[in-house]
């Protein structure tokens, strides 16, 4: 399918575009978390307990972390109309996979498959946004497609219960699944490139090892090693904890573990308002960006360093969950209009796949320390003390992961020596 002209209908076209980033978003997380919710109490939880949880869900981080390393690449080649279909497609059928495994074993095997089909979302939305959306407007964009994260984790708890109550957790995996082909159909008869300027498309692409080396890219990477993590326990752990510590059922987390995840798609879209009033304001770009990242992570790292010395009911637990996922979403938002702003345009999936590397080797790591710490700490004192301990080290890592940020990373601006190389190439090509 050939490019369009982007002056067609720029306004309309580009929030219905990004509104397909936004869906796919929101399936990727209930396929996501159908998983952590089933096994949180009932059959699945007999066969798999915390420790081997997390050792599941670091195979989901290791797949997630080699995905990432090619994933946007492949997508920057590819094309976002037939690479975001691409990962849809299989991401989908890992998840009905998840219906035929009978031992940890098999379920380890389908969260690989659907960790590597997974990852290529974010790095083809991303692109899309930096097709579609101007500077000042990316990380709005980026806020509304990243909220469908929480959306999908809202919709997942009510949704899982009631089919994994009544009809099973073979059929729930099998339905929710089949949602991921109906959103192929409508991407792929819709989605179309805006025309690029004259540069961007001739520009070929920038080679791995230049971009590996980029200071910006190995800050970002190094960066996403310790803060993604923090979304990860709270996806990925919730359900457990809330059974854990507080004795809630699989019926009951269906109704509110949603609490902390409308609070993070609040923050999803605040967070790209905030730093784009402050940049109307006449705060420069890249230290708006900075400006909110700081405020935002500083405010996740309070709220679970902090959080265990008020934490006495699950009311109060969920509230402190919601406090630490509006600012991690909000800080996201930001973040993720990190590649546009700096790299060249045929290179920001590339960037974010490499970025997002660290994402999988941080989530693959702390997801199995928190399993052992859980299994451990529980074991030898009680479960409120095993989680505290958890909540604490997280709060840790947005610390070290917004120190990156603000030391390592360096000015927000469009990198020259990209820039240059992309020229290079052109010029190479045309002599």
């Amino acid at each position: 399918m050939q490019a369009r002209s982007i002056t067609e209908k720029p306004l309309k076209m580009r929030w219905v575009m990004i509104s397909f980033a936004f869906l796919a978003t929101v399936l990727n997380y209930i396929d996501r978390l159908a998983f952590n919710y089933l096994g949180a109490e009932g059959a699945l939880r007999e066969l798999i307990p915390n420790d081997l949880f997390g050792y599941i869900s670091t195979v989901f981080f290791v797949a997630y972390m080699v995905s990432n390393a090619f994933s946007g690449f492949v997508i920057d080649r590819l094309g976002t109309r037939l690479g975001y279909a691409l990962c849809m497609c299989f991401w989908t059928t890992a998840s009905l996979l998840h219906a035929l495994a009978r031992i940890p074993l098999h379920f380890g095997i389908a969260r690989f498959f659907l960790g590597i089909g997974e990852a290529g979302n974010w790095p083809a939305a991303i692109k899309l946004t930096g097709e579609w959306f101007p500077s000042a407007e990316r990380s709005t964009a980026s806020g509304i497609f990243n909220s469908g994260a929480a959306i999908g984790a809202v919709v997942a708890p009510p949704l899982i219960a009631y089919l994994g109550t009544n009809y099973g957790w073979q059929t729930t995996f099998i339905v929710i699944g089949c949602l991921g082909y109906l959103w192929l159909i409508a991407f792929w008869f819709t989605y179309y490139t805006p025309k690029q300027s004259l540069q961007d498309v001739k520009s070929k692409h920038i080679p791995v090892g230049k971009l590996i080396k980029n200071r910006f890219v190995l800050s970002l990477t190094l960066s996403k090693i310790f803060m993604d993590p923090v979304w990860y326990f709270i996806t990925f752990w919730i359900g457990r904890y809330l059974v854990d510590v507080h004795g809630w059922g699989l019926a009951k987390i269906g109704i509110y573990a949603m609490i902390p995840f409308i609070a993070a798609d609040a923050g999803n879209i605040l967070g790209g308002l905030f730093t784009q009033l402050i940049i109307k304001k006449g705060i420069p770009v890249y230290k708006a960006r900075k400006l909110a990242v700081t405020l935002f992570s500083l405010l996740t790292a309070g709220s679970l360093i902090l959080g265990p010395l008020i934490i006495h009911t699950p009311t109060v637990a969920l509230i402190v969950l919601a406090v630490a996922g509006f600012n991690h979403a909000a800080y996201t938002a930001n973040t993720m209009a990190f590649p546009a702003d700096v790299v060249p345009q045929n290179a920001i999936a590339s960037v974010w796949g490499l970025a997002s590397v660290g994402a999988g080797l941080g989530g693959a790591v702390f997801q199995s320390v928190s399993g052992v710490t859980v299994q451990n700490l529980s074991e030898s004192y009680n479960y409120s003390v095993a989680y505290n301990s958890v909540f604490i080290g997280y709060g840790v890592l947005a610390l070290l992961g917004l120190s990156v940020i603000l030391f390592l990373m360096g000015p927000l601006l469009k990198d020259k020596n990209l820039e240059a190389l992309a020229v290079q190439e052109i010029g190479h090509k045309e002599q």
